[in-house]
């Protein structure tokens, strides 16, 4: 039995994120024998089970043809989410070893960001600050000797992205520079003294290191590292051949894993490619059942293909949710207080707490970032950095590039050297690209202004704040956006929590102007089904007034396309006022201004009346302080709730 490509897509995708409905239906009775027994509850189930997949007919417990495909199917899209999950970290590296590889060969090309990098590169989450260097290191049956420059924040790992060694600051060599020994997969050779040696178990692995700028330049780290970086193998030691050295500044570049069916190809490349001592075997167990074995061609038929299309849908979704909005407290730096979030929860770089791997964060971590040394989760005072990240504002609300925002960095900053902020894309994790070349800002900007507390106000808008210009970063209207909050030497009070940055804050959302204001369709679906609830303010009212302002249709058209493209969802439709006037007067105007709009929506837009609801919270539910003129004019506004 062959279902259709969307068909087994979806129903196994359903069935998996679904629950399943039992309906006992017997094809005959059973007589009962002289040595039957009753048999204890729960240990049978029906022959007819009613599922998401359909319905599944059995004889005592073996299922039909039809009804073992849908099983099979159901069991194959659940190898292949897993399989996209815990295997995003292979295709990142994958992804990796090719961008590097664009440049120039394996062990004798570097690539280096002389003038730092920017947002033309396609690279999980880099900062604009530290000089980037790497290389791909291909391995043989010999050892393959690195030489190091000092000064530097630098490791390895393998291609199936797990640590192997640090080099420089916090690695054996202590920033001095050394020479470090890599051996091949299953070497037992002589090993010679005189090397910091590390075993890794695949052949192919990735050399990542961080310079540091000196007086505003990066012309110290990279000439250190032209004259002292080296990679050879061990039997040219007397004569290493020479490296070719890109500057890779400016340039496009793409080191991002797809997101669709294509990434099991990459994780592929990498199961071919190298060892399989060195993954989970139950990993690579989810691999084969959906067809990658080592030495074998990766060619999933028709019936396989929709699930792999299915399953990477699935996958995509899920990490995207769980990096920007995890359920985990363990995923926040202060649970409850703040939505800054760690990506290295009880400092365990690998995710394993309690003797417990968090599955969830980890994969989330390498959809978002890129990278993985003990030196990034533990508490090192004065030394590497920190990191915090968030996609939301203090409300909880997805950050959104048409609007303003604006975050305090209390004075004191624990930094010794230096803090910084960062915007990236939510799509390519990448940094975000603007009209800026580097979307960032931070102590080191020498225009940055401070108040007279010593804290720091930025903002992040599409068009700087008057006279806010120096602490601006530019975003990007119709795009989502998310930051990270970088302290480079972080000291104590940042590991003690006794300071803390403050929460990234809606300052307005627009100037005036309906077509300012007027919300997407689009927009208005992706925060109703994520978070349940959306603030629109495009359907506009005068001071004290309930009709509707002419200039608000785009708005109320936009909810309508929205409530056509949900056709089951039903909405509370929730007027808010400011505090200007007293409670009972501004519950009236808020119900009626609810009415007004579902009204319209059902007079004007054809909305079946039976999907909508009016309610009034009068200033009940504020987003902003109303002692404001900007913070009374966002908590007027009108929200839409999902309803049961």
């Amino acid at each position: 039995m062959k279902l259709s490509n969307r068909l087994a897509g979806v129903a196994c995708f359903a069935a998996i994120m679904g629950g399943m409905s039992l309906s006992p239906s017997w094809a005959q009775e059973v007589p009962r024998m002289e040595m039957a027994t009753v048999f204890p509850e729960g240990i049978t189930t029906p022959d007819n089970i009613q599922t998401r997949v359909g319905e599944l007919n059995f004889f005592d417990g073996v299922p039909d043809v039809e009804s073992a495909q849908k099983v099979y199917n159901l069991l194959d899209f659940t190898h292949a989410y897993q399989a996209f999950l815990d295997g995003t970290k292979i295709a990142s590296m994958d992804a990796i070893r090719k961008g590097i590889l664009e440049f120039g060969p394996a062990n004798t090309t570097a690539v280096l960001f002389e003038g730092l990098m920017d947002s033309k590169a396609l690279f999980l989450t880099a900062n604009t600050t530290s000089v980037y260097m790497f290389s791909w290191l291909e391995l043989g049956d010999e050892p393959m000797v690195i030489e190091t420059p000092p000064n530097v924040l630098g490791f390895i790992n393998d291609h199936w992205f797990r640590y192997v060694i640090d080099f420089g600051n916090l690695g054996p060599d202590e920033g001095q520079g050394g020479k470090f020994l890599v051996l091949p997969p299953g070497y037992e050779g002589e090993v010679p003294d005189g090397y910091h040696v590390a075993r890794t178990n695949t052949f192919g692995n990735w050399v990542i290191w961080r310079g540091y700028q000196k007086d505003g330049t990066t012309d110290l780290a990279i000439s250190q590292t032209k004259e002292m970086f080296r990679m050879y193998p061990l039997s040219q030691k007397e004569n290493p051949p020479e490296m070719a050295f890109v500057n890779a500044s400016g340039q496009e570049m793409n080191t991002i894993h797809r997101m669709d069916a294509e990434i099991f190809n990459e994780i592929n490349d990498v199961v071919q490619a190298e060892p399989l001592m060195g993954e989970n075997p139950e990993l690579l167990g989810h691999l084969a059942a959906i067809g990658i074995v080592k030495g074998q061609p990766f060619e999933p038929d028709e019936r396989m293909q929709a699930i792999l299309e299915a399953a990477a849908k699935a996958g995509s979704v899920t990490v995207k949710t769980i990096i920007s909005k995890p359920k985990d407290e363990r995923f926040y730096w202060y649970p409850g207080e703040s939505y800054w979030q760690t990506a290295f929860p009880g400092g365990a770089y690998t995710w394993e707490l309690d003797g417990v791997s968090i599955q969830d964060i980890r994969a989330a971590f390498h959809f978002y970032a890129t990278g993985i040394t003990p030196a990034m989760a533990l508490k090192k005072v004065g030394k590497g950095s920190q990191y915090a990240f968030t996609y939301v504002d203090s409300n909880g609300n997805p950050l959104d590039g048409s609007k303003t925002y604006k975050v305090n960095v209390p004075a004191d900053v624990p930094a010794k050297d230096f803090w910084s902020f960062t915007l990236y894309d939510n799509q390519t994790r990448s940094m975000l690209q603007t009209d800026a070349q580097f979307p960032a800002i931070g102590s080191n900007d020498t225009g940055v202004v401070q108040n007279e507390d010593g804290s720091y106000d930025i903002y992040f808008a599409p068009e700087a704040p008057e006279g806010k210009e120096s602490n601006w970063v530019q975003t990007v209207p119709g795009k989502g956006w998310n930051t990270i909050f970088r302290l480079y030497g972080p000291l104590e009070s940042w590991f003690d929590q006794t300071w803390r940055p403050g929460d990234i804050e809606l300052v307005e959302y627009a100037s005036s102007g309906a077509s300012s204001n007027a919300e997407t369709a689009e927009d208005i679906t992706l925060r109703i089904t994520v978070d349940g609830r959306v603030a629109v303010y495009g359907v506009q009212f005068n001071t004290g007034s309930t009709s509707i302002q002419p200039g608000s249709e785009e708005t109320l058209a936009a909810i309508a396309e929205m409530m056509a493209e949900l056709p089951d969802l039903k909405v509370a439709v929730v007027g808010h006022t400011d505090d200007v006037g007293g409670y009972d007067s501004n519950l009236d105007l808020s119900k009626q201004r609810a009415d007004a709009v579902v009204a319209d929506l059902v007079n004007t837009y054809g909305i079946d009346n039976a999907r909508l609801f009016a309610a009034g919270a009068s200033f009940l539910a504020p987003i902003a302080n109303n002692e404001t003129e900007e913070g009374r004019a966002l908590n007027r506004r009108v929200e839409l709730v999902r309803a049961p």
